[in-house]
């Protein structure tokens, strides 16, 4: 990449792809009219005429490829009965002191005192925002958005307009929300205080999905959307933030897909897996938010029976979606698909070979189809579908296979806030409902539960993986938290991220016990999973690992147990 073709990673003329090209600079430069821009050894971007996104896309680069649409997991509430106040009490004085915790989300309003020293400083290293584009403010390397020091961010709130200096702030509230949950502190002001008071902070603010990409996916321009390659790339800023500061660094997710085969081998769980394995790294996942949103349909063909038909009512106002099925290996499914007025439309046949993408038409509803045995590392079978014009009603889809082998398969629908509630199994499953990348088994996945009345969050994604892999690993307090939002206000939130922020503050401080202090220099987030699983608290009456708890109920007091 060159600054010269830097504006494709933004222009929306140009289409984004991941590649896997590990260290082979020859397959990046194959693909002709392309520029590339590299993040680590294994993957790189590249950037394409949006006009060689066609129907086919699936056919032409391979599923794995076209970034996957990311969301929030989080919702805010007016004041309820019942709130949790983050106050943090010092458990053998360790605060997150010498370490990094990194977000990759919305951004964050760096106003908000909770994230300022005493002497109205802030805590905050840096922030690399990819919506402001600029020719040389970027980070080295990147090539796009601007990126905004500790030194600026000061000046920025010594200002009588701050965002004349750093115009950079949260959108929807979740950035904010999550690290004043696991950082935040304020006792002269607010009296509040994250899980690791001390800890300091690193966000890159992601840009929005490109209108191309939303399109191909049939997701609505107004939902707020991200993309993989941005989010990898906003990992790769805090590797290296985190490296040039010579400091432990936890990275916090709260953006989960359901685009995917749901085992974390995808594209960016690989990338989140190497990085979880680096010394000072560690990586916490929220859950999602799918168990009971009827986006999920896991079918078994059982003798006598020669099919399993999944029924998928499609309400008003959502003509545009996808859809995944995904099989086990090594059968071949078939699908026989079946309008809502029970017309046949077509046979998905059993086949090895690899098809082009095909294209059904019936009344005004067209359907894209992709059936795939080839995507990288998934090795399953997967059917996409994508709706266009959708009709109203009951649609069936009538599975079958060899009758020999497993005959099990799941259909995931898109995340929740990405399809209108109207549209939905009839007979879903709430079960292998985590959110990509929560399904990768050595990073951290967090879910949520209410900390008033011990009970787990409604919405809250379960366990376990496509490949029964124990997930998740831990609950954490995620039920209308109070968290601050814009400059120097609070709101009530709930959501698997909120969770998840939480955890990674009490991983700041297990770093700066184990890092920071020199009692395990190579603690990574493997050894991270571990205390935390080990230690959590566990009710007699349930067994675990458990697909709704994890391990158990995070241990606030963990230092009693590992000092």
């Amino acid at each position: 990449m060159t600054v010269s073709d830097s504006y494709k990673i933004t222009s929306n003329e140009f289409a984004d792809l991941i590649i896997d090209y590990n260290n082979n600079l020859d397959i990046l430069t194959s693909y002709p009219n392309a520029s590339y821009n590299i993040i680590n050894q294994r993957f790189a971007v590249l950037h394409i005429p949006a006009g060689e996104m066609t129907y086919n896309a699936v056919y032409k680069f391979g599923y794995a490829s076209i970034p996957k649409c990311y969301g929030l997991m989080f919702t805010s509430a007016m004041e309820p009965e019942n709130s949790y106040y983050m106050h943090h009490t010092p458990v053998h004085n360790y605060t997150g002191n010498g370490v990094l915790i990194g977000f990759v989300d919305d951004g964050i309003d760096y106003r908000n005192r909770v994230f300022q020293y005493s002497d109205y400083t802030t805590r905050i290293v840096s922030i690399w925002d990819q919506t402001i584009e600029s020719t040389d403010r970027f980070p080295a390397d990147f090539y796009y958005g601007t990126e905004f020091s500790r030194e600026q961010i000061n000046e920025a709130l010594q200002s009588e307009d701050p965002l004349a200096i750093v115009p950079s702030i949260g959108e929807a509230g979740q950035g904010t929300g999550m690290a004043g949950i696991a950082a935040g502190y304020s006792d002269e002001w607010f009296n509040y205080s994250g899980a690791a008071p001390n800890a300091e902070l690193a966000v890159v603010k992601l840009k929005p999905a490109k209108p191309y990409l939303k399109d191909y996916f049939g997701i609505s321009e107004e939902h707020i959307c991200y993309q993989e390659n941005d989010i990898m790339m906003g990992i790769k800023y805090l590797l290296q933030v985190a490296q040039t500061l010579r400091r432990p660094i936890v990275i916090c997710l709260g953006l989960g897909s359901n685009q995917g085969s749901h085992i974390g081998e995808d594209f960016i769980s690989k990338y989140l897996s190497e990085s979880g394995e680096l010394p000072g790294v560690a990586v916490i996942i929220g859950a999602g938010e799918e168990g009971n949103r009827n986006g999920h349909y896991y079918g078994e063909i059982i003798s006598p029976n020669f099919y399993n038909t999944a029924e998928l009512y499609v309400g008003e106002n959502n003509e545009n979606f996808t859809m995944e099925l995904w099989g086990y290996p090594p059968n071949l499914l078939a699908v026989d698909i079946l309008a809502p007025n029970g017309d046949f439309i077509y046979h998905i046949s059993r086949t090895f070979r690899e098809l082009n993408t095909i294209s059904v038409c019936y009344k005004d509803t067209t359907i894209y189809i992709d059936n795939r045995l080839q995507e990288p590392y998934a090795g399953a079978q997967l059917i996409l579908f994508r709706f266009r014009n959708a009709q109203k009603g009951v649609w069936s889809f009538r599975v079958t296979g060899s009758y020999d082998l497993v005959n099990r398969f799941h259909i995931w629908l898109p995340i929740n806030q990405f399809i209108s509630s109207n549209t939905y199994f009839l007979h879903p499953n709430t079960y292998t409902t985590i959110s990509i990348p929560g399904n990768t088994v050595n990073l951290i996945t967090v879910t949520a539960y209410d900390p008033v009345d011990r009970e787990l969050y409604f919405y809250a994604s379960r366990g376990f993986t496509k490949n029964n892999e124990p997930k998740p690993d831990i609950t954490a307090p995620g039920v209308n938290i109070v968290a601050p939002v814009d400059q120097d206000q609070f709101a009530y939130y709930t959501g698997t991220s909120l969770a998840a922020a939480y955890t990674a503050g009490v991983a700041a401080r297990l770093m700066e016990w184990g890092v920071v202090n020199g009692n395990l220099v190579n603690m990574d987030c493997t050894f991270i999973r571990y205390i935390l699983t080990s230690t959590a608290r566990r009710d007699s009456t349930i067994n675990y690992p458990n697909r709704d708890w994890g391990f158990g109920i995070l241990d606030e007091n963990i230092f009693n147990n590992i000092i």
